[in-house]
């Protein structure tokens, strides 16, 4: 099914009945990301799944979007579809929005599942600030000695030696470099909503200090490590993943 919201075609996913519950998918994903939690869950309550603008079958943003204007249309969302309230659950940049939105909007959530979650601005090391100069130097280079205009010779080059989710062309390149230089830790207090944090603990994406500092700095929150598991936990422990939010979500906190 699709809704219009702001000129973006957004499609999205929906069945079952019962408490409701919006599945968002993490960066490069879509709403079938979510698809073997989406199929357990339906048999207990109404789930949602949504392809995030720019994703899935959802039409782009018409200009470089942050998890702000994210978290946004996902409010506008709950309006057209009168969902007035719902728990959310978040994978990697998912868990951003999630983050943003309960912390802004904590009178539409019910409970928070933030799955190897994105949303702070990690540890950089001396290797990291290393990468981006060499890689600052070689554009340069490349600007200068290849050949077309400045825009045709940027693309070429991001293609041919930017990093896989920076491959992205036009808005989507720069909305990813806005979503990832956006710390949401100052929200994190702000959380209202009871949460529960799963991570897996050999993610190299998201690392797991990620998921403690949440638990932390979110009043309400509790920490599930999946040993073994790396950045799509959800997917590495299926089943007991299913067990365990099942769980919370019945449960009367």
């Amino acid at each position: 099914m699709f809704v219009d919201i702001d000129g973006i075609n957004i499609f999205y996913k929906n069945e079952g009945s019962g408490k409701k519950i919006i599945l968002l998918h993490g960066w490069g994903g879509n709403a079938d990301s979510f698809l073997p939690v989406f199929n357990h869950l339906k048999s207990k309550f109404e789930v949602y799944a949504i392809d995030f603008p720019g994703f899935g079958r959802s039409s782009p943003p018409d200009r470089p979007f942050d998890v702000t204007d994210y978290m946004n249309i996902l409010y506008k969302l709950f309006k057209k579809l009168k969902i007035e309230k719902a728990s959310l659950v978040g994978h990697s940049f998912g868990g951003r929005v999630s983050i943003l939105f309960s912390a802004v909007h904590p009178e539409c959530v019910e409970k928070v599942v933030l799955v190897d979650s994105a949303g702070i601005i990690p540890k950089r090391t001396l290797k990291y600030y290393y990468r981006v100069y060499k890689f600052k130097l070689l554009k340069k280079i490349y600007l200068l000695f290849s050949k077309g205009d400045k825009e045709e010779k940027l693309e070429r080059f991001y293609k041919k030696y930017g990093s896989k989710d920076y491959r992205e062309s036009g808005n989507m390149r720069q909305t990813f470099v806005k979503v990832v230089n956006q710390n949401l830790r100052p929200y994190l207090k702000d959380i209202k909503a009871p949460t529960l944090l799963i991570w897996g603990e050999e993610d190299k994406d998201t690392p797991l200090y990620f998921g403690k500092i949440m638990e932390k700095e979110i009043p309400d929150a509790g920490l599930v490590v999946f040993k073994g598991a790396g950045h799509f936990s959800y997917l590495d422990k299926l089943s007991d993943f299913n067990i365990i939010i099942t769980r919370f979500f019945e449960g009367n906190e």
